[in-house]
Formats: structure tokens, C-alpha cells, sequence
């Protein structure tokens, strides 16, 4: 019996299989012959991301009676499901906190009810809000700006929690400005890049907030895939750890706009950490992960995707 096969019958769940990075993670479990079921209400996802071959299950993770039964029996869950945009958070705080917290809360006990061995958490660079020195290492005291950033560090607690009272193996990882194929250019993840590259495909000038000198840690979503799968299979995690995924190199607002190309035009700064820069060096130790796309790489990909040039 080949490798292929014999995953097969290993149940995988995938929580945001429908969405832009679960989709992608759903993507590589099925080509590792994995029997992948995911979970997605649709509120961000699209149906069209799912690979033929999962199983999806249109459920809430804000429903433990309807997620149990699904998540039971699985070796391995992937939860990505979120509210994910920091300015709703601020404006639907008691809404982002039922999904991203008590949802999370829900994920826990259906895993650790249903036998899963271990939870891969889609943390969240937000954590760590506006620290006085670069690049953000994992022993920093969070200081989350947003309900957003302090829902999804509360998450993390969570998991640590469920790691040392009940034993359920579970790792977080703090992902850094993800892009790729697939990300939404109106969604929580367009950051610069998707909302540049719409912007550029419809003739319009490229939307900078404040003076584009803020930079951000850019990870290709290939590169976040790969941290997942080493993270469901690494002997050194399990118990709650929390593992910066970036690629370990910033660009400003500007540098990005002029990769994409075009005119700019300037708005008023928005209230957001200045900048982002990750340590990946813990990734590299309990992983063996480092980041394979660069950002001139990933963004020349996506200029041809949206027929720019």
C-alpha cells in the first residue's frame, strides 16, 4: 500500500476550508491522500475554493452540537475560521468575539471530545500590536490594538490551557501578512496587495494610507501551507506553542505600490501597527520551516494572474 493511500483513511478537518489560506491547506491534504472534511458557514469562503475531493459541511463554529459530530473521529483539525477584519472588530466587538472566541472555545472541546490528537490554530502577527523593537520574537508581551488582536491571542490561551489540563496537542501559529492566489481583494487579507492589484486591473491610482512608509512582513500563502503541514507533523510542538510564520523581510506601503505599478494617491494614516517584521527563527527550530517565496516572486505570479504587467 502506497503512502497516498494509506492517509486515506486518516480524517483531516479543515475549520475555514472555504477561505483563502483553508482552501490552499485544504488543496495539499488532498494531494497527500488525506480524507479532508471541512467546515465553512460561507460567510467569507466560497464554495468554488473547495477542492472536489473534500467533503464540506456548511456548519458554525458558534454551534457545538452541529460542529461535534463532524470534527469527531479526526486525527488533526486546521482551524482558520474567523471574523477577520480588525476595523469590524472594532465596530461588531460582541460579533467577532462569539466567532473568533467563543468559536474557538467550540473547536476545542469538539476535538478533544472527538478524539483529535491535534488542533494547528491560525493565530494572528496582531497579537502583538506596537512594540518598541523589530522583528517581533514570540517572548514579547502582546499588546493587541484591535478586539481583533486580542481575540485571536485569546485563542492561543486557549489552546495552551487545552494542551496542559486535558492533554489535546495544539500549536499556534502567528501568521504575518499572508497573500496569494485566491485572496480576496475586498477581503480581511487584501491588505495592500489585493486592494493594489484591483485597483491597477480597473485604471484607478494605487489607495496609500498615511505616508506609505508603514512596512509589513509578507508571507506567501504557499509558505503558510507548508508551515501547517510541518506543524500537524512535527514531534517538537503540541503543547500550546505559539510560532511566528513570516517570511522575515519587510517592504513599505511604497516599495509595494511600486512593484504593482501605477499612480498612487494618498489618505489619511488608519489606526494600525506601524510596522511588522517576524523572527521566524523558533519556525526554523521546532519546524525545520523557513519561507521559500519572495515578495518580487509572489507578486510577479499574481500581476500575471490579473493580466498585468
Amino acid at each position: 500500500m502506497t503512502k497516498q493511500n494509506s492517509n486515506k483513511k486518516t480524517k483531516v478537518v479543515v475549520i475555514g476550508g472555504a477561505g483563502f489560506i483553508g482552501s490552499h491547506i485544504t488543496d495539499a491534504l488532498v494531494k497527500k491522500g488525506y480524507d479532508v472534511h471541512v467546515i465553512d458557514n460561507l460567510s467569507g469562503g466560497k464554495r468554488e475554493n473547495i477542492n472536489p475531493e473534500a467533503v464540506l459541511h456548511t456548519a458554525d463554529i458558534r454551534n457545538l452540537a452541529e460542529i461535534a459530530p463532524i470534527v469527531s473521529g479526526a486525527k488533526y483539525v486546521f482551524h482558520l475560521a474567523a471574523l477577520p477584519r480588525v476595523q469590524y472588530s472594532i465596530e461588531h466587538p460582541a460579533e467577532t468575539h462569539e466567532v473568533n472566541v467563543t468559536g474557538m472555545l467550540n473547536v476545542l472541546i469538539a476535538s478533544r471530545e472527538g478524539g483529535v490528537k491535534r488542533v494547528v490554530y491560525s493565530a494572528s502577527s496582531s497579537a502583538y500590536g506596537d512594540q518598541k523593537t523589530m522583528p517581533l520574537v514570540e517572548t514579547m508581551t502582546p499588546m493587541p490594538k484591535s478586539p481583533y488582536g486580542l481575540q485571536k491571542y485569546i485563542g492561543e490561551e486557549y489552546c495552551k490551557v487545552w494542551s496542559d489540563i486535558y492533554g489535546l496537542e495544539t500549536v499556534s501559529l502567528r501568521y504575518f501578512n499572508v497573500y496569494g492566489p485566491r485572496l480576496n481583494p475586498d477581503g480581511a487579507y487584501a491588505l495592500a496587495i489585493g486592494k493594489f492589484l484591483k485597483q491597477r486591473k480597473e485604471g484607478k491610482p494605487l489607495t496609500i494610507w498615511g505616508d506609505g512608509s508603514q512596512t509589513r512582513d509578507f508571507t506567501h500563502v504557499r509558505d503558510v501551507v507548508r508551515a501547517n503541514l510541518f506543524a500537524m507533523e512535527s514531534k517538537k510542538v503540541g503543547k500550546g506553542e505559539v510560532i511566528n510564520i513570516g517570511a522575515g523581510k519587510n517592504f513599505s506601503v511604497n516599495e509595494l505600490a511600486k512593484l504593482i505599478g501605477g499612480p498612487v494617491r494618498r489618505e489619511p494614516p488608519k489606526i494600525e501597527p506601524h510596522d511588522t517584521l517576524a523572527d521566524n527563527s523558533l519556525a526554523k527550530k521546532l519546524l525545520g520551516w523557513k519561507p521559500e517565496v519572495t515578495l518580487e516572486e509572489g507578486i510577479a505570479e499574481l500581476k500575471k494572474l490579473y493580466g498585468l504587467k
